[in-house]
């Protein structure tokens, strides 16, 4: 018997139950329930570098979501690591999660097998798996737009005259980095801009990783004018190799990101960046996962959510410019 239990009685026996069960301090017990209705109303989240100030707020969103909804979570980081990967879902499959919620790894094979034998409700956020063009996914995804919000960050550095501009791209097999990428060259084609794969470099969408890319575009004879780093870890990779190379922003090199931030707007000077709807992601990705528990035979589908330009001074506009 639970504290939610259906007292049909008079309004003055309801009014009894509920005061005792108040005064007892009673509780439901949430596993003996499971075991007889076979529901343990918990959702896994896995997802990598659960640190990244992005992905935080993407588990706030799923956590508030669910809390909402009456679940609890279960959270795993799988390093990007694609047997670690494999494990951390088969770890939240044994305790009996009704779904799971992925940020899939760069090589999902493991991932998806398992998911399919064993017909676990699930959905990826962030990053896709499958053509973006399919209409039918194996799973249902959701994500930010990425494609044409890199393409505007070019476009934008284009328009402040820059001809030579860097990207410090992701982790190679994500869908985010073939995504931006792709922006990027739409970007400079819209500009008029010749594409040069010399200053297109990989952080592995990790400070560490772009700190050692910028470097390299750095030594570079003919090194950009202005850089757009592909998320936030990378910017600040960048940044600190920048410094390292005794570099202003924007007054050497101007830079925009891909991703904002908590505290972008109080870095000398502010970042001009693309704006994920973090929150939002996390949110929704509950709320379809929910609606494929309900219903497992409804199509699946892919959901892309628009990202924000965030104009401020690091790409070179002065303070009071208006976003373009």
């Amino acid at each position: 018997m639970g504290s939610e239990m259906c007292i049909r009685d008079s309004p003055h026996t309801r009014q009894a139950v509920l005061d005792a069960v108040e005064e007892l301090g009673y509780t439901p017990n949430t596993l003996a329930r499971s075991l007889v209705t076979a529901r343990t109303r918990s959702i896994g989240l896995a997802v990598s570098a659960i640190s990244n100030p992005y992905f935080t707020e993407i588990l706030q969103g799923v956590e508030a979501a669910a809390l909402e909804c009456g679940y609890s979570l279960l959270i795993a980081d799988p390093h990007d690591d694609p047997a670690h990967e494999r494990k951390v879902v088969q770890l939240l499959h044994e305790r009996r999660v009704e779904g799971m919620i992925v940020a899939p790894s760069p090589e999902p094979g493991e991932l998806l097998a398992y998911l399919k034998r064993h017909e676990v409700p699930a959905v990826f956020l962030d990053r896709l798996v499958g053509s973006p063009a399919d209409d039918r996914p194996l799973f249902d995804q959701v994500c930010a737009e990425s494609t044409e919000p890199t393409a505007g960050l070019v476009t934008h550095l284009a328009g402040l005259g820059h001809r030579r501009i860097g990207l410090v791209a992701g982790l190679p097999g994500l869908s985010t980095t073939t995504e931006r990428i792709t922006g990027y060259r739409h970007g400079l084609a819209a500009a008029g801009l010749p594409y040069d794969e010399r200053i297109l470099v990989h952080g592995d969408s990790e400070a560490a990783g772009a700190e050692r890319a910028t470097a390299e575009l750095l030594r570079l004879g003919s090194r950009p004018t202005a850089l757009v780093t592909a998320n936030n870890a990378m910017t600040i990779g960048a940044l600190r190799a920048l410094r390292a190379h005794g570099l202003s922003v924007p007054g050497d090199i101007a830079l925009c990101c891909f991703d904002d931030f908590a505290w972008a707007d109080l870095f000398s000077p502010r970042l001009t960046a693309v704006s994920q709807p973090s929150r939002d992601i996390g949110a929704r990705a509950v709320q379809m996962l929910l609606d494929r528990i309900a219903d497992p035979g409804r199509p699946t589908r892919t959901e892309r959510l628009p990202c924000t330009f965030v104009h401020r001074t690091s790409c070179g506009c002065p303070e009071e410019r208006n976003p373009s």
